[in-house]
């Protein structure tokens, strides 16, 4: 038995959502991940023996199985056991391919129904990875609906050789037709875009100036468009990815009254409830300037130009850049942000954690738990995280501390091989040889696109008042891109809500 109790118990009420057959094309390989394979493939057919059928065949990997429709290759095949958190994209496979019908815009469904050649799409992901079921779950949902694109999702701790033959270093990494396409997490909608189907500014020509336009669609602007929604005025938000930076985050454990929850799926929860209101939401658009002329507005890189009577800015932060050389050249080739997603690719190798706070050490520790050795690069002299995580730390066997150490170069050829880094103490150059860095040094907001427009502090954030106010009347912000001394989920929508009750009054007002 591969699934345990809960799992199947919860398994068993969404195959009852079936409602049609499905056949499972199985290519038995060698080994403990064929053998689990065909466990989990035996537990589904016994489970929903109606409406699951598994039949023997050889397909391009070994171990691997096909999910089709009767008399029909749907295009969906699983390279490995889709446990961990591929279990949904599994689970989601099955209902669609069956006949149950997809959560997705209809417009987004004909978008994809229209799309003309072939393609043929591999996802490399690690089942620890947090952001690859969204991935693994567009394109799945694309070859269910258009019978020219194919998809395989390939787990690659299941496929070493394969996975070192490519030289990947970062999951969810995409190939199409054998080309690389894409790494990191994608939306449908972003995944669509990369293929020349995104919108342009004869889109937008048509819109109403709105009363209140959101810049960035993570916690802060979600709650912001909520608010402002919810006064009856009219609401728009335009976001480059609906959720922002806590679609890299995985557990959540201060959100309060919730104990746990996973940034995805935090996200998908705000982007859920913004669409109960009458909100217009532009996403996949990034801002480009700012100006106040009679209205505010906004201008977008796609040449588009909105109007609004006031204006929320909630573009949050990202991770910060160690800004050294081989940092750039080598991201995503041993060069990584997400020790979640891509620490399983390091397995029984050495790398190095560029960071003492708390985001650095937990991902020290969590790498401990996979690679062989992890050496933490510390600028300062003492490390800055809270001091359960730095025992924690201590006591693993497996880990090297450096601290007064200045990161000076990533080394490499075609990926990752070494860095470089000062005793700031003694002055004294070390060279250490590893498979993988791990930068882990903090956020830097999302605010260069402002330029001198907008009142900025030293560090980027933008200056607002108690209301959420900015420099410019009738300019508001909230969240992680503003001076807010803490960066905190919870705290970022209560920031949003402010500045949208702070737009509200100067609208009464002006």
């Amino acid at each position: 038995m591969l699934l345990d109790a809960e799992i199947k118990a919860q398994l068993a009420q969404y195959l009852q959502l079936m409602e049609g057959d499905v056949l499972l094309k199985v290519s038995e390989g060698t080994g403990d991940v064929s053998r689990d394979m065909l466990l989990l493939v035996d537990e589904l057919a016994t489970m929903s023996p109606i409406h699951i059928k598994v039949e023997k065949t050889k397909l391009e990997r070994s171990p691997s199985f096909s999910v089709n429709r009767i008399g029909e290759d749907t295009g969906i095949t699983f390279a490995g056991v889709p446990l961990g958190h591929e279990f949904t994209s599994l689970v989601l496979a099955l209902l669609q391919v069956s006949g149950r019908a997809p959560k997705a815009d209809q417009k987004v469904i004909d978008q994809i129904k229209g799309i003309k050649g072939e393609f043929h799409f591999e996802t490399y992901v690690s089942l620890s990875c947090h952001n690859c079921p969204d991935v693994v779950q567009a394109l799945n949902l694309m070859s269910v609906l258009n019978p020219s694109i194919s998809h395989t999702m390939i787990d690659g701790a299941a496929f070493k050789e394969e996975v070192e033959g490519k030289n990947i270093m970062a999951v969810p990494t995409v190939f199409l037709n054998g080309e690389p396409f894409g790494s990191g997490r994608m939306s449908l909608e972003e995944i669509l875009s990369k293929m020349g189907n995104a919108p342009d500014a004869s889109d937008f020509a048509d819109k109403e100036p709105f009363d209140v336009l959101v810049v960035g669609g993570g916690p802060a602007g979600a709650s912001a468009a909520i608010y402002a929604a919810r006064k009856g005025i009219r609401t728009g938000i335009v976001a480059e990815r609906f959720g922002g930076q806590i679609m890299d985050t995985l557990g959540i454990e201060n959100f309060i009254s919730v104990k746990y929850t996973e940034g995805p799926k935090l996200a998908a929860s705000l982007e859920e409830h913004v669409k109960e209101y009458n909100v217009d939401i532009m996403n996949l658009q990034r801002a480009k300037g700012i100006q106040k002329k009679d209205l505010v507005e906004v201008e977008l890189e796609n040449g588009a130009v909105l109007k609004s009577k006031t204006v929320i800015l909630s573009t949050g932060a990202r991770w910060r850049n160690v800004g050294v050389p081989g940092e750039a050249e080598f991201k995503n080739k041993g060069v990584a942000y997400c020790p979640h997603c891509d620490g399983p690719l390091f397995e029984g190798k050495h790398v190095a954690v560029i960071g003492g706070g708390n985001s650095g050490i937990e991902a020290a520790i969590d790498l401990a738990g996979i690679v062989k050795h992890v050496t933490v690069l510390e600028f300062l002299p003492e490390l800055k995280a809270d001091s359960v995580l730095q025992e924690r730390l201590y006591s693993l066997p497996n880990v090297t501390v450096v601290k007064n150490a200045q990161t000076k170069e990533i080394t490499g050829t075609d990926k990752v091989n070494g860095i470089t880094y000062i005793d700031r103490e003694s002055g004294e150059e070390h060279h250490i040889e590893l498979a993988g860095v791990f930068v882990q040094i903090g956020l830097v907001p999302n605010t260069d696109w402002l330029g001198d427009t907008i009142e900025r502090n030293r560090m980027g954030e933008i200056v607002i008042d108690k209301n959420g106010a900015t420099s410019i009347p009738g300019v508001f912000a909230a969240g992680d891109c503003t001076n807010s001394p803490y960066k905190q989920i919870i705290i970022s929508m209560g920031s949003g809500a402010t500045a949208a009750l702070g737009a509200f009054d100067y609208l009464i007002r002006n």
